[in-house]
């Protein structure tokens, strides 16, 4: 008997049946469908992490006396971080699965998802909806502290020579701050660095790099917008 027609006996004794087109269709669909959310979800993380970046001053962590890697690993946006990982992983394993995914080398895989999830994430960043959606986690849920949150507690050590707030009152070569505690502080600002950015007006919200010279005193050498070369106004908006 050929080897054509033992196959065919076989199929005809288990009685095989071809599977409808149908269900080839959806699972590529499904497999799409899971590509394109993972790589949206992955480029929504991504957008947050790049905001925890650029609100984030690395710089001043060299200054600080804590542990580096301490306030390192306290400052990064962990969450995010793992989710963009989770989210990777899942848009590679969909790509891999899809009809001609055995193609692609496991860097190409990586690099592809990666690619995709970093441009989308940084058009997301740019368009201000990366913290729109970091705002609404730190809402919505109780045990996420928020990039705003590390970054006031990095902007609150006044012996460490950091300080943050709110402008309460105007004077000459000093203003009063409200700083998140609600502790008032005077400021001597006469040699400090103040960028054209900065308004020194009531209400306006400030981050202060210095030196507390007594209790409820504090010397400015530079004088920063709290919400980055932005603007200065709002905490977290």
């Amino acid at each position: 008997m050929k080897p054509s027609e033992k196959l065919l006996q076989k199929i005809r004794e288990r009685e095989v049946r071809p599977l409808p087109r149908w269900r080839f269709t959806l699972r590529n669909s499904l497999i799409l469908s899971a590509f394109l959310v993972s790589a949206l979800l992955g480029a929504l993380a991504f957008s947050v992490i790049l905001f925890a970046v650029q609100q984030t001053d690395f710089n001043v962590v060299n200054h600080l006396s804590h542990s580096r890697l301490e306030l390192f690993l306290g400052l990064l946006p962990i969450f995010w971080i793992v989710l963009l990982v989770v989210f990777l992983v899942i848009a590679i394993y969909s790509i891999q699965y899809s009809p001609k995914g055995y193609k692609l080398s496991v860097a190409k895989l990586v690099g592809y998802s990666a690619a995709l999830s970093i441009l989308l994430g940084t058009l997301f960043f740019v368009t201000g909806g990366a913290q729109r959606l970091e705002h609404v986690f730190a809402i919505n849920l109780s045990l996420y502290e928020s990039i705003n949150e590390k970054k006031v507690k990095l902007w609150s050590m006044p012996e460490e020579g950091y300080l943050s707030g709110e402008i309460q009152e105007i004077g000459l070569g000093t203003f009063q701050l409200k700083d998140f505690n609600g502790k008032l502080w005077t400021i001597s600002h006469e040699d400090a660095f103040i960028p054209p950015v900065v308004l020194l007006e009531k209400g306006e919200m400030l981050k202060l790099m210095g030196e507390m010279k007594g209790e409820g005193e504090f010397v400015a050498r530079e004088i920063r917008p709290w919400g980055g070369f932005g603007g200065g106004r709002g905490r977290g908006k």
